[in-house]
């Protein structure tokens, strides 16, 4: 059964009219009256609502055309007549009509959604870990012969899916929004630069929860499968058919129909939840990994457009230093044909590359190309330009450009890798474990020794799946073999750092450096 309509009503009319603004605070004072349960509004209303600075005629009209469009709805004001005088003249009362209406919340949708600018939801990894593990202990009284609570299990799979579309939808625009954050940042370099360190924290929290959350997740959404989710699915389809308005139907085949629609859409809701967070073994990779990935690239194209910014913002590079050492390379050259070899290479002294010649003659060049077999004697002649002939230099004379000397700021650049290279490789020297060791064993991390850790971690975590107890992975660069293996009825463990308390259940980790040479050293 559907709603009547008028085909005449044209409830968008007013976005392209003169008075646009003037209609659009006008129907928002009457959405404004639909929330306080206000069903009508007379002109003076709705003037007092507008105040100072629109006229009552302006507001009237504006009443009138938007009730001939069909946003509103006038019905004569009977209530406060008195005299016959009273009831020929034209006073009205105005409601929002059904079209009106409609047309409000679509307006008020695509504001919202053009505006909205997403976030990544890490309370809602935890809301949909508790949800999942409630679903879990109603899946396992089902399987025990407990059958489950239609009203209690159709709300957690209603909240489940709402929490997890919203944990979907935000992730997307947070992550086109920072894509359009990164491609413009030409435009608003100091803004970028001064939020970019939190934008940077903010996506490190994320991906560290994703990968504790999304594991656990993952192996919830296995159990539930075990336990048994058709009847959890079933029990919901059967209760949102129950709400379906009455038909015709002697033999019941539409409710059933219904109900299996409605089995269909859950089944597809569950999926959709299962393989956002579970890989499949045919090589496709679950949407919580990519999003992990988009993440870290994130991560990476943030760093890169700061050094990009940075390097343009460095000027032009120290010549003098470049000459230096370049005389270094020449007084360190074994021979003359080296040495020759070296003047050709860093100055570009090719045959003719040096000459500056005339428009006309590259022209002919490019027309009636020269093998490099004609030997320059036979070759047409080249008309150079008249500066060169005249002066000998193509080059305007004047004073050369200033050359700024960072030496010092090379200098402090190389102090600070070194000083993080060196921090990294303790790190990995105090991380790197001579066999299969528990978490609890691991001592006490600071912070740099954490950062790894947390990075180690999810790396490992990212690659187990839900049904295995051990994993083996190798770090991106390929220096370091992680080795995690779960225990069973393991208690939880506290790793203390200087940046907080980690807690988990124990695991048996190992990890081992693939550097020969940096292995040997921190022995």
């Amino acid at each position: 059964m559907s709603a009547r309509t008028d085909p005449s009503a044209q409830p968008f009319a007013h976005l392209q009219a003169q008075n646009a603004a003037l209609y659009r605070v006008v129907l928002a004072t009457f959405v404004r009256a639909k929330q306080r349960f206000t069903v009508h509004l007379r002109p003076e209303d709705v003037l007092a609502e507008l105040g100072v600075g629109t006229s009552a005629e302006a507001v009237t009209a504006a009443l009138t055309q938007l009730a001939e469009w069909g946003n509103l709805r006038a019905d004569p004001d009977t209530g406060r007549v008195t005299t016959v005088e009273d009831f020929h003249r034209a006073r009205y009362l105005y409601q929002l009509s059904p079209e009106g209406h409609a047309a409000e919340q679509a307006i008020a949708v695509y504001e919202e959604t053009v505006a909205r600018r997403g976030a990544l939801q890490s309370v809602a990894l935890s809301d949909i870990a508790a949800q999942l593990r409630a679903l879990l202990a109603i899946a396992a009284g089902g399987a025990a012969g407990d059958p489950p609570d239609p009203a209690k299990t159709h709300l957690l799979l209603m909240s489940l899916v709402d929490r997890f579309t919203g944990l979907a939808d935000n992730a997307q625009a947070f992550m086109a929004s920072l894509r359009r954050t990164v491609d413009f940042a030409d435009a608003e370099v100091d803004v970028f630069l001064a939020y970019k360190e939190q934008l940077i924290s903010y996506l490190e929290r994320f991906i560290a929860d994703l990968a504790n959350r999304g594991a656990e997740i993952a192996a919830l959404a296995g159990q539930i499968e075990e336990a048994g989710v058709l009847p959890l699915l079933e029990v919901a389809a059967h209760r949102e058919a129950s709400d379906a308005a009455p038909v015709d139907d002697a033999d019941g085949e539409a409710q059933r129909a219904v109900a299996r629609e409605a089995l269909a859409a859950w089944r597809q809701r569950w999926h959709g939840l299962r393989d956002w967070f579970v890989s499949a073994d045919g090589g496709r990779q679950s949407q919580a990994r990519l999003l992990r990935s988009a993440a870290i690239g994130a991560i990476r194209q943030l760093l890169g457009t700061v050094t990009a910014i940075n390097e343009r913002r460095a000027g032009r590079s120290d010549r003098s230093a470049d000459f230096r050492t370049l005389a270094l390379w020449f007084a360190e050259a074994p021979d003359d044909e080296s040495a020759h070899r070296l003047w050709h290479t860093a100055f570009g002294l090719s045959p003719a590359r040096h000459l500056s010649t005339t428009a006309e003659s590259l022209a002919l060049v490019e027309e009636q190309p020269l093998p490099a077999s004609v030997s320059w004697s036979r070759a047409p002649r080249l008309e150079i330009s008249p500066r060169l002939r005249r002066t000998g230099s193509y080059e305007r004379r004047g004073s050369p450009n200033r050359v700024i000397d960072r030496s010092e700021q090379r200098r402090l650049l190389g102090e600070r890798m070194e000083r993080e290279a060196a921090e990294a490789a303790r790190a990995r020297a105090a991380l790197a474990t001579d066999g299969p060791t528990t978490l609890s064993h691991l001592g006490e991390l600071d912070s740099v020794e954490f950062q790894l850790f947390l990075q180690l971690l999810g790396d490992a975590l990212a690659v187990r799946r839900p049904d295995a107890d051990e994993v083996v992975t190798a770090t991106s660069d390929g220096t370091l073999l992680v080795r995690l293996v779960r225990i069973a009825h393991a208690p939880p463990v506290r790793i203390v750092t200087r940046d907080g308390v980690l807690t988990g259940p124990d695991h048996l980790v190992e990890i081992t450096d693939l550097d020969p040479a940096r292995a040997l050293t921190a022995r």
